[in-house]
């Protein structure tokens, strides 16, 4: 399998991962033991057994701000609207963001939700990694149920969660229809969101991929209770940012991961995000997490972050799902984070969009197909496509009752699973 990377130094950036702890004296014990290694490194396989999972306690927590975002852009949670928040905006909004997830979770999560739980081997890893994702935590917690940590790794940036505070009423009223409009095509229409659409939630008075992220929990029945910004140290070790942090980067506006992006009108701290949720309601009820990395995924620009290999990897076994992500795990130059799943991924859902199947036979993964396949949506390699039509007519057929991500170019549904034997 070829890779921007050397594979020994892959293999280098991905070993080089520790702990999630926050503690200052563990991380720098653990460089130290890192540093002290002087086993050779022969191939990227890397050991798969995860580290400890950091608290929830450390950094800025934005605990009203996500709670007060969580009644306005999601309709749940019972936070009491500020002044200059106008309520009938709210209201008119809401009424029609309810009737949608309403129809959504009776179309999609109810039958989409048992129909991949029984799929699960026992012993399933509950910690989730989803490449290509954009705004799309609803699909994961719909692939992954039980999930206790979920990574998130898109293009897209977090967002700014304070300005609903001093929002204006007409500002909020066009800020919610805009919002409504983004949401539309993952809830109402195709199950993904445009590239189109996802570059516009990066400016604006609502944060909208937080926006979506929340939209999400509500869609489960799941309330966030915290929310933290972090960076990746070099190590992979995740670094919470506090108040003096985040003020002193205010000036600064961060930089969009791709050219074709809207910049973004935030800072740099509103980059990557930490949401702490539960079971709506539920005060005894566990606490999961889910983050999400603002990263591009393509080799060129993985190659000067390896904090985000360093951090993948320091999660072990992960089961992991990607889907709409425009055939880029088909291509060349996105061969690293491929690996990644290659050799991390204990079990993968997907749809085409997934790991050809000459990548996955070359690692001795086994995969099952559902639904028909017959080219890929978009134009894509050539040899992955035969590849793929092949699979699908050795396979047994096996149905698939509703959609996950593109359908295939006859316009018919279809689902990959890709998992160790």
């Amino acid at each position: 399998m070829s890779s921007h990377l050397p594979r020994a130094a892959l293999a280098l950036l991905l070993l080089g991962c520790s702990s999630t702890r926050t503690d200052a004296e563990s991380r720098a014990a653990m460089r130290a033991q890192a540093r002290g290694s002087e086993t050779p490194v022969a191939s990227a396989t890397v050991a798969r057994t995860a580290t400890p999972e950091p608290v929830l306690h450390a950094g800025k927590d934005f605990v009203e701000e996500v709670k007060l975002l969580y009644r306005v852009v999601a309709c749940s949670g019972d936070a009491k609207l500020p002044a200059n928040v106008d309520a009938p905006s709210v209201d008119a909004y809401c009424a029609e963001l309810r009737s949608t997830i309403e129809k959504y979770e009776k179309r999609y999560v109810s039958v989409a939700k048992p129909f991949l739980r029984d799929l699960e081997p026992a012993g399933l890893p509950k910690r989730v990694v989803y490449p290509f994702s954009g705004g799309d935590l609803a699909t994961a917690l719909t692939t992954y149920a039980d999930a206790e940590t979920i990574t998130t790794l898109s293009l897209e940036l977090a967002g700014d969660p304070r300005r609903l505070a001093t929002i204006t009423r007409e500002a909020l009223r066009v800020s919610l229809g805009k919002l409504r409009m983004q949401l539309g095509e993952l809830f109402d229409v195709g199950d993904f969101s445009r590239s189109e659409t996802l570059k516009t939630t990066q400016r604006g008075e609502i944060p909208g991929e937080l926006a979506f992220f929340l939209v999400s929990l509500a869609v489960h029945h799941l309330e966030p209770v915290s929310l933290r910004y972090f960076t990746l140290e070099g190590d992979g070790v995740v670094h919470y940012l506090d108040e003096n942090e985040i003020a002193q980067a205010e000036a600064v506006l961060a930089e969009h991961r791709k050219g074709t992006w809207h910049p973004p009108d935030f800072s740099e701290s509103f980059a990557n995000v930490e949401i702490g949720f539960r079971t709506l309601g539920d005060d005894a009820a566990p606490v999961r997490v889910h983050r999400h990395i603002a990263v591009n995924l393509a080799d060129d620009h993985l190659s000067g972050t390896p904090n985000v290999l360093a951090y993948l990897a320091a999660q072990g076994d992960v089961s992991a799902m990607t889907k709409a992500a425009s055939y880029l795990l088909w291509q060349d130059g996105f061969s690293t984070i491929r690996s990644y799943l290659v050799e991390h991924a204990v079990f993968m859902v997907s749809d085409s969009t997934g790991i050809p199947p000459g990548f996955a036979t070359s690692a001795g993964l086994d995969q099952d197909t559902y639904g028909s396949f017959s080219a890929s949506l978009l134009s894509a390699n050539a040899e992955h496509n035969e590849a793929f039509k092949k699979l699908w007519k050795e396979e047994p057929q096996r149905p698939l009752p509703f959609r996950f991500g593109y359908k295939d170019r006859s316009g018919k549904d279809h689902l990959l699973v890709t998992k160790r034997k």
